[in-house]
């Protein structure tokens, strides 16, 4: 260290004027760009808090950064705001538990300030802005979704409805933070917007998302299965059920990713309806009868006597009275009446779309292999146990109880259930295994770089610089050039003699600073010898 510094020392006695200037100069540039870089490393890296903030939501959050004595910066003229990464998440949750950011449009904090003699047209339309405003900020919470604007169009409250076909719709507009958004999520936007609104069905909502494509045209659905997309969207449904029921029932038993199923299922798309109108002549039933009886007797009698004053003589006794013979009527009738009905059977079906007349699957099943024998060299390879025909035949059973297959007449079912043991291509996925631990190897190289980069250079640097002083020798100076001889051009006041005079010592200073002072040591050695 000491002959370092002894070197240094000798290095820096033999610059001149000008080196030794120049060399402060670039030592002061080297130590400032290391400090900046040292500085720029270590400023903390901002991320993007919120953006597209209202002023009022924008000066609540700054008010809330200052007061916590957190760094930011601002940019879109302050509707943008950055902190640093490691604040991110924490300051998300802190602010929304406090309700800032309140959103985009307003919500139904419209109704804590008393208003009165506002028209009733004005309340339906403040509650009307209230809940899009609502139902946008809830649905920026989904993951994916940047923003979000809802807009709801109800029909006129009339006193006499004229139209009664006219229902409320809605369009939602949302701003992704990704590529696409998941179906799952663009479903539960249409339910989250159709049960906020009276009378809204899901199919009556819109989604559209920044890039100009409509998300819920897909999702509609088709009770009648009418269209292309909702028979292939039904029958994807059927397929994905069916097969993922499979796979979860031979995981525990051939272990998770050994099973492979695929299903294909045959949907009914038609829609009939069919009457049947049956009679049984046979089977009569009774199903009136009537019977009328009637019974009349009527017997006539005839009296008298002789005619004349005597007739009409009222104190005669009554034996006297003369009786004369009479006529006796008897009427007896039945009246029956039968009605009977031929039994008759009336059948009307009808059957929707969405049955399943056919289901066929493919089952792949990983083969087995028996461990390696005790003994055996490293690396050896297990050895393939086939299953037999009869366990073959039992997976495949159990496959047909799955999916609830039934035979039809003359029809068997092992023809429906394809089940084969093919050994599973598991070098692919080792390698993209393998792929991706490189690059997570690679990535935290990176990541150790760039943090270790402003030393590095810092340091590259500096001995760049050290280098170069260390190559840069002063040339040294012939002790002729201070002889009389070749400084007689130099002052007019030597007169021939080999004495350095003052003013000869100027003019060399002028004409080589960087070399004077080798000369002048050079210059005193020869003097004292």
């Amino acid at each position: 260290m000491k002959a370092f510094t002894q070197s240094l020392q000798g290095l820096w006695s033999q610059l001149g004027l000008n080196q030794r200037v120049s060399l402060i100069v670039a030592a002061l540039a080297v130590a400032s760009g290391l400090i900046g870089v040292v500085v720029w490393s270590r400023q903390p890296d901002y991320q993007l808090l919120y953006g597209r903030l209202s002023e009022k939501d924008a000066s609540q959050i700054i008010a809330q950064l200052q007061s916590q004595n957190i760094a930011h910066k601002t940019a879109n003229g302050g509707t943008t705001i950055y902190v640093p990464a490691t604040h991110v998440h924490r300051l998300r949750m802190d602010l929304a538990g406090k309700g800032v950011p309140s959103g985009e449009g307003v919500g139904f904090e419209i109704f804590d300030k008393g208003q009165f003699g506002l028209s009733d047209f004005v309340q339906r339309t403040n509650y009307l802005r209230a809940l899009q405003g609502e139902l946008a900020r809830t649905i920026s919470q989904l993951d994916g979704v940047r923003a979000a604007r809802v807009m709801i169009v109800q029909p006129e409250n009339r006193l006499l409805v004229t139209n009664q076909g006219v229902k409320p719709t809605a369009s939602v507009f949302v701003e992704l933070s990704k590529s696409n958004l998941e179906p799952d999520a663009v479903n539960s936007i249409r339910n989250l917007v159709a049960n906020a609104v009276q009378g809204l069905v899901p199919d009556q909502v819109a989604v559209v998302d920044n890039k100009g494509r409509v998300l819920s045209e897909d999702l509609k659905q088709d009770p009648t299965l009418a269209s292309a997309s909702s028979q292939m969207r039904y029958r994807q449904q059927i397929e994905d059920y069916l097969a993922k029921k499979v796979e979860t029932m031979l995981a525990p038993v051939l272990g998770v990713g050994n099973a492979v199923v695929r299903v294909s299922a045959e949907i009914e798309t038609e829609a009939t309806t069919s009457m049947q109108e049956r009679f049984d002549p046979d089977g009569q039933v009774v199903r009136t009868q009537t019977q009328t009886e009637d019974i009349s007797n009527s017997t006539e009698q005839r009296s008298g006597g002789a005619t004349g004053v005597a007739a009409n003589t009222p104190e005669k006794p009554a034996a006297e009275v003369q009786t004369r013979p009479g006529s006796v009527t008897e009427t007896n009738r039945k009246n029956r009446t039968t009605s009977y009905e031929i039994n008759r059977t009336l059948t009307n079906t009808t059957r929707q779309p969405g049955s399943i007349r056919n289901i066929t699957a493919a089952v792949f099943v990983a083969q087995r292999y028996s461990p390696a024998p005790a003994g055996s060299a490293p690396g050896t390879e297990p050895v393939p146990r086939p299953r037999t025909p009869a366990e073959i035949q039992d997976l495949r059973q159990i496959v047909i109880n799955a999916l609830g297959l039934k035979a039809a007449p003359g029809q068997d079912l092992d023809t429906l259930i394809s089940l084969q043991e093919l050994p599973f291509m598991t070098e692919p996925v080792s390698a993209g295994i393998e792929q991706i631990h490189s690059e997570t190897r690679i990535q935290g190289w990176l990541e150790a770089a760039q943090a270790n980069v402003p030393l590095v250079v810092g340091a590259f640097v500096l001995l760049f610089f050290v280098r170069m002083l260390r190559r840069q020798q002063p040339e040294p100076v012939p002790i002729e050039l201070l002889s009389a001889p070749v400084v007689t051009g130099l002052s007019k006041g030597n007169n021939g003699h080999g004495v350095l005079t003052p003013d000869m010592l100027n003019q060399l200073i002028q004409q080589k600073p960087a070399n004077i002072g080798t000369a002048l040591r050079d210059y005193m050695a020869v003097k004292k010898n």
